[in-house]
């Protein structure tokens, strides 16, 4: 096939899921620009959230925004995603152009405690009119703004645009995660541990004698240090086997 077939079969695929969207969730026109969110943290520590945006079905890499969290709790994923949807809808009112696009659809990673943060926010903004849905893990069930979650099967054109937006939103995250954290020394790394203080660090170097030493550590062994607790450890452990 050319090129100029292949990009028109491309185009029609794109179109028949966003065509399928509208059948599968009701809506009253194909969804043209879907924004999809996450967050991203260990332990609480370093947390960010994404945005990842779809245009017409295909990534619009360009309108991506990510977002360092100042305020979220440690391992609060309700008060992170709180922050990124404040702070995205803010800035849409305040008409910073890199937010003032609004989305036709919002794709929310999580289940129904996720969606209805999203909705209070959206609520708070003047904004709860947008269609917005959550879309959890493993079982992939689709949580719409009312009613029950729906059961999409996995041979639907649906579920397959909206979990790749699930998935690139957690690809972004994650990939603003790691390099944040790549980028500070081992002291920073230990004190951006909730729980984790320089005392708590200069014992659990003291013990292990590097961090490398203190990856390779057990949860018991690590909360067997001075000071330490078995919560905090199993934290630790955590962070550093994911770094």
């Amino acid at each position: 096939a050319s090129f100029l077939e292949t990009y028109r079969l491309s185009r029609e695929r794109r179109a028949a899921r966003t065509t399928d969207l509208v059948e599968t969730l009701g809506l009253p026109a194909p969804p043209r620009r879907i924004e999809g969110y996450d967050v991203s943290h260990l332990g609480g520590a370093a947390a960010v959230g994404a945005m990842v945006v779809f245009v017409d079905g295909r990534p619009e890499k360009a309108a991506y925004r990510r977002f360092r969290l100042k305020e979220a709790g440690a391992a609060d994923d309700y008060a992170a995603l709180r922050e990124v949807l404040r702070r995205r809808f803010a800035r849409a009112l305040a008409g910073d152009a890199g937010f003032v696009a609004l989305p036709d659809l919002i794709l929310i990673d999580g289940g129904k405690g996720q969606l209805e943060t999203a909705r209070e926010v959206l609520a708070e903004y003047g904004f709860e009119r947008l269609p917005v849905y959550g879309l959890a893990k493993e079982e992939e069930l689709l949580f719409p703004p009312a009613g029950p979650p729906l059961r999409l099967g996995h041979d639907q054109t649906a579920l397959q645009l909206l979990q790749e937006v699930r998935d690139e939103a957690h690809r972004f995250a994650r990939d603003y995660h790691r390099k944040l954290r790549s980028h500070g020394p081992y002291r920073s790394v230990l004190e951006s541990i909730p729980g984790v203080g320089p005392r708590r660090r200069r014992a659990l170097l003291a013990a292990f004698g590097s961090l490398e030493g203190l990856r390779r550590a057990a949860v018991e062994e690590i909360a067997a240090v001075a000071g330490m607790n078995r919560q905090v450890a199993a934290r630790v452990k955590a962070y550093l086997e994911a770094l």
